[in-house]
């Protein structure tokens, strides 16, 4: 049996406008807590400072309090922005993190996605990528390292800089580089042998890349003598299922056009679908093109397998999850993806299937023989008293 495949959750998190940002934070964590209970193995949370929907600002602090509501599952940054912060502060959040979870903590590591974030921060969104390999390469030398670290960019400076603590986690903590379309995050990952994260896997432009991103990613960690491994690999896409489509597609009355609003605002020209106020086309662009699934457990599971064939095999998917239908929809939807996709994955359904089956085609000798039995005893308990049964 090859590995069986990982599932998560992957939370920016979305909330549109008009709610209690109080009450969707502590939701966020309730959603960490319940996706622990049903045996996901892996949940995120983003870093966003504008736009008003994305809510997270610091995912290490949603780590914090989702480690202490949980027993098991893994909970990453998905992303923390590498160009918005000092990379020494990053690296000793980073370790004591690893710490206090010990050693639950998925460092995911990336640009920045929000254009408005940079901007704010007086960062040229066409610095950023350059930015962030100079900042993984310092976090590197200061985890991997022995030797006190000095850098000197013309955006941050370190003078024999070490970090208080070694990690945790041995030899560090699992660290997944942000990868879209361009070859930039691929090529990080595999300089420094780290695991990967692709966030726009099910995009047409996404899609298409995901063919030859370990590929890249393995070629990169060959010219570094890195040894990686695909199952630090992890798809992300959107998904909403319900018992039949029918009942997925009404779920979506909830929120879909609030998303596609503020989604295609962010992503501008390079969006995968386009702003519309009409909710079945909203649908028709997320499941004719394979963007998103909102459907059943059978399209779940369809799609996944084509992530998994067009990529060559991949270790965790992660439910991009948002707030296209109200809250027991949503539990709902991950509830009936841990029962009937996880499993069809994991190698959970063959043997009792087996075993149903044959026990259903053997019903007859069962009956015969437990009759027979019955009889049997019936028999030997008047051998020995000496009755005859009423």
């Amino acid at each position: 049996m090859t590995q069986p495949l990982r599932f998560g959750i992957f939370y920016p998190p979305y909330h549109p406008t008009g709610q209690n940002p109080t009450l969707a934070l502590e939701r966020n964590l309730q959603l960490a807590e319940h996706a622990d209970m049903l045996g996901y193995d892996e949940f995120w949370f983003g870093e966003h400072h504008s736009g008003g929907f994305e809510l997270s600002g610091c995912p290490e602090l949603m780590i914090a309090a989702a480690a202490q509501r949980t027993k098991r599952i893994r909970l990453g940054t998905g992303v923390n922005s590498l160009p918005y912060h000092h990379p020494l502060l990053l690296a000793d959040r980073w370790v004591q993190l690893d710490h206090m979870t010990r050693g639950r903590a998925v460092f995911g590591a990336g640009p920045g996605a929000l254009v408005s974030d940079a901007l704010q921060l007086g960062i040229d969104p066409l610095q950023q990528r350059r930015m962030m390999e100079e900042s993984l390469e310092a976090i590197m030398a200061l985890l991997d390292g022995d030797e006190p670290v000095t850098r000197r960019t013309d955006w941050f400076e370190m003078h024999d800089a070490r970090l208080n603590l070694r990690p945790f986690s041995h030899p560090r903590p699992d660290i997944r580089v942000a990868s879209i379309v361009s070859p930039s995050g691929p090529r990080a990952a595999g300089r420094w042998g780290l695991g990967m994260l692709s966030m726009g896997a099910t995009s047409h432009e996404g899609f298409e890349a995901l063919a030859n991103s370990w590929g890249i990613l393995e070629e990169r960690a060959g010219e570094f003598e890195r040894v990686v491994d695909r199952s630090r690999w992890s798809v992300v896409g959107p998904m909403h299922i319900a018992a039949t489509r029918e009942q997925a597609h009404e779920d979506m009355r909830f929120g879909l056009l609030d998303w596609f609003n503020y989604f295609t605002t962010a992503a501008g020209a390079h969006a995968p679908v386009h702003d519309t106020d009409d909710l079945d086309d909203a649908i028709e662009q997320m499941t004719g093109s394979g963007m998103g699934v909102i459907g059943t457990p059978d399209d779940a599971i369809a799609q996944i397998q084509r992530l998994v064939d067009q990529s060559g095999g991949f270790g965790t998917y992660l439910i991009m999850l948002h707030e296209w239908a109200d809250w027991p929809e949503t539990l709902r939807s991950i509830d009936l993806f841990a029962r009937h996709v996880m499993p069809h994955f994991q190698g959970q359904l063959a043997r009792q299937q087996e075993w149903y089956e044959w026990f259903r085609a053997n019903k007859h000798e069962i009956h015969a023989r437990f009759d027979a039995a019955q009889a049997k005893a019936l028999a030997d308990h008047v051998a020995e008293r000496g009755v005859t049964p009423a």
